[in-house]
């Protein structure tokens, strides 16, 4: 084989044997780094590319990571008109995200070199789930690289199935799993979890973990066995260091750290706090001349901000307090209103401290189901989540250029929260969609979103099967010391100041969603599980606020609720119903103002009747059961005379069914010209039904059984 086309491989196996190869050397070798990442037929592309400058100015890696499923390694073609792959979907927002989380923490501290990440699924075998992979072939890429990182990480799928644990399932087992869990980690520690899960407890979804780091630790020793083989790895590139001045940082500390402590203890709103904050910085600054202060301003910033931090962490680690006052476990003043918008099918306002959603519901039928149009997930969604996040709630001026991926990230983390806790069945005929717009943020407008979303829906009277809450959790820790304090529903401050962001939802039953991310190394279980019942605790304390504005779905749905009734009817009577070209459904429709849509489920046909008027449903309920009925010899109908011909009126006695009233069974009486019967088309009139053809299945229908009959004439 030509040297060329020779790439550098390395395998191992998951658990229930299935293989995973990891190659790189073949395929885009003008990027820093690329490998192909294979399990069965499912195959990424990962590719990194930095930039060899540093980007000065800023104090984030600008770091993008974008995935994008090819439909072609499906064998599709994407839908649309343009007919080929352009902005990218919720899904690969959702996954471009969970690796961009994982990878983060991860590069040294100073590294500000311009980064891309790209995934491409080139190769989908329609029941492997390509997400599960997605991770890994990012850190295999940048192990491969000589761009500087401390991974390698991984990132797996864990479901539970039948009480059993499985790593990376199948997109069939996923659907059945009663926990189901996405969790990023590193040889050492767990850096990133999301999932959701059937109401289970804490000690349970921690076993998920455990048994996903098992895992990844196999992934992450692979790909520094990879990376030894790699030349170019084993050197990685230098970036010049920070500009550091140790004695401004002393006159900084010396001058500020003090007043940054004594505030933090304040207990002041968001913006008050921030205006005193910034007060202490100019302070400091008008003391310097202007020379000092345009050599050294970035410099200024950044120490300014660490002594912050600093301040406001000691305060968390030695006197357990926080920057609002709370004590550790206490959560922020709540309150909250349902029915706040009159013609909202369900609406609530849910307030914690200076967060603030306001939510709605929306009930729909099968026809506002949305379309879910993927190169691997295919199907319909019945209940959608979308979570607005304006500027105004944190009193910022922004353009708005569409959805962000952090929109789309909280959306879909409540969605997660509040969709195993719906009805199914006949107890949830509707598609379901829930908006939240955040109105005020200050830590945690997900979870305000949970909470306000349950109300709502309790407002519309679905009947949920229990109210959910959530709470963010944060952490605090010194691994010197071996300090740390956990903090329930944390403050925006604490968020950005803080090593983790846990954010939990569940029931008075237990877990149904999650999202975490670790910033610190070294956060050990114990840590964890005392966060997790400090959340459960919070949980329900929230859950008791909720339930002082409603705790059960109002027993009716709201007057201008449509209603929707189902129907079954057997498989034969589809055609039937629906009439040659949709003829009958359409004129039922426009006759009774409602929406009927047919599915053809086994040997049945289940109907969907949609309309705001009971008097419309039960005309096509009639309808339906009229057209679906039998009819039966010896039965009196009252039917609709819809033609004439020269030996006799056919006659429709139930809908769809017509039956032939021959002209000598119109009367006692001979009548030699059917124009002569005294009965006109569109009259209605009632009839015998005195047979039925076996054959033809045609019916036979008689008059004058029904009338009295004249006197017989003498013999």
């Amino acid at each position: 084989m030509d040297e060329r086309t020779m790439g550098i491989r390395k395998e191992f196996a998951l658990e229930d044997g299935r293989k995973i190869t990891i190659e790189t050397g073949k395929l885009a070798k003008q990027a820093d780094g690329s490998v192909v990442v294979r399990m069965g037929d499912t195959m990424l592309l990962a590719t990194v590319v930095a930039k060899k400058e540093l980007v000065t100015g800023q104090d984030f890696l600008p770091l993008t990571v974008e995935y994008q499923e090819k439909y072609a390694a499906a064998g599709r073609f994407p839908g649309g008109f343009f007919k080929r792959e352009a902005r990218p979907s919720e899904y690969e927002i959702l996954v471009s995200r969970l690796v961009d989380r994982a990878l983060r923490p991860m590069f040294p501290d100073g590294y500000r070199a311009d980064t891309q990440v790209l995934i491409s699924l080139i190769s989908a075998e329609k029941n492997n789930a390509p997400d599960a992979l997605a991770g890994l072939a990012a850190s295999a890429a940048l192990a491969v690289s000589d761009i500087p990182f401390n991974g390698p990480i991984s990132e797996v799928r864990v479901i539970r199935l039948d009480g059993k644990f499985i790593v990376n399932p199948t997109i069939s087992q996923i659907s059945n799993a009663d926990i189901e869990l996405v969790v990023a980690g590193s040889l050492e520690n767990i850096l990133m979890v999301e999932g959701e899960m059937q109401e289970v407890s804490e000690r349970e979804m921690l076993e998920a973990i455990k048994v996903a780091h098992q895992a990844i630790k196999i992934q992450c020793q692979a790909q520094i066995e990879l990376a030894a083989m790699v030349e170019k790895a084993k050197t990685k590139r230098e970036y010049p260091a920070d500009a550091k001045d140790e004695a401004l940082y002393e006159l900084m500390k010396s001058k500020l750290y003090e007043k940054l402590y004594q505030n933090s203890k304040s207990a002041e709103g968001k913006a008050d706090r921030k205006a005193a904050v910034a007060a202490l910085k100019t302070e400091f600054i008008e003391g310097l001349t202007q020379e000092e202060l345009q050599e050294k301003s970035a410099l200024i910033d950044k120490y300014f901000s660490d002594l912050h931090k600093e301040a406001v962490r000691n305060l968390a680690l030695d006197e357990k307090q926080r920057l609002d006052g709370r004590k550790p476990y206490e959560i922020r003043p709540i309150w909250s209103e349902v029915d706040y918008l009159p013609s909202a099918h369900g609406s609530a306002i849910f307030t914690r401290g200076e967060t603030q959603s306001l939510t709605t519901v929306t009930l729909g039928t099968k026809l506002d189901e949305q379309i879910i149009d993927g190169a691997v997930y295919e199907g319909k969604n019945k209940f959608m989540l979308h979570y607005n996040f304006p500027p105004f709630s944190t009193g910022e001026v922004k353009m708005l250029r569409g959805t962000s991926r952090r929109e789309v990230g909280h959306g879909n983390l409540a969605l997660r929260a509040i969709k195993p806790i719906l009805p199914e069945g006949n107890d949830n005929p509707y598609t379901i969609r829930i908006v939240s717009d955040i109105l005020e943020s200050n830590g945690s407008s997900s979870m305000a979103t949970v909470c306000a979303g349950t109300l709502a829906l309790l407002d519309a009277g679905v009947k949920l099967i229990r109210p959910v809450s959530g709470i963010a959790m944060g952490l605090i820790a010194d691994p010197k010391t071996n300090r740390y304090t956990v903090l329930s529903d944390i403050l925006g401050d604490e968020d950005h100041l803080g090593d983790m962001d846990f954010k939990v939802t569940g029931t008075r039953h237990g877990i149904t969603a999650c999202q975490m991310d670790i910033k610190i190394d070294g956060l050990n279980y114990q840590i964890l599980e005392e966060a997790l019942e400090q959340a459960r605790k919070g949980r329900l304390h929230i859950l008791d606020e909720m339930e002082k504005t409603i705790s059960e779905p109002r027993a009716e749905y709201k007057p201008h609720v449509p209603r929707i009734i189902k129907m079954t009817i057997p498989k034969e009577f589809i055609g039937a119903v629906i009439g040659p070209g949709g003829k009958v459904i359409q004129e039922m429709q426009r006759e009774t103002g409602s929406t009927i849509i047919i599915e053809e489920v086994g040997d049945f046909g289940i109907i969907d009747i949609f309309s705001e008027n009971k008097d419309s449903i039960d005309a096509v309920i009639n309808r339906i059961k009229g057209i679906t009925a039998i009819p039966e010899i010896g039965e009196i109908y009252t039917g609709t005379i819809k033609s004439a011909v020269a030996f006799g009126l056919f006659v429709e006695i139930l809908p769809g069914k017509e039956g032939l009233l021959h002209i000598s069974e119109i009367a006692w009486k001979r009548i030699e010209n059917i124009e002569d019967c005294g009965l006109k088309v569109g009259e209605k009139i009632q009839v015998k039904l005195i047979d039925l053809d076996k054959k033809t299945g045609k019916l036979k229908l008689s008059r004058k059984v029904l009338l009295a009959r004249d006197t017989p004439p003498k013999s």
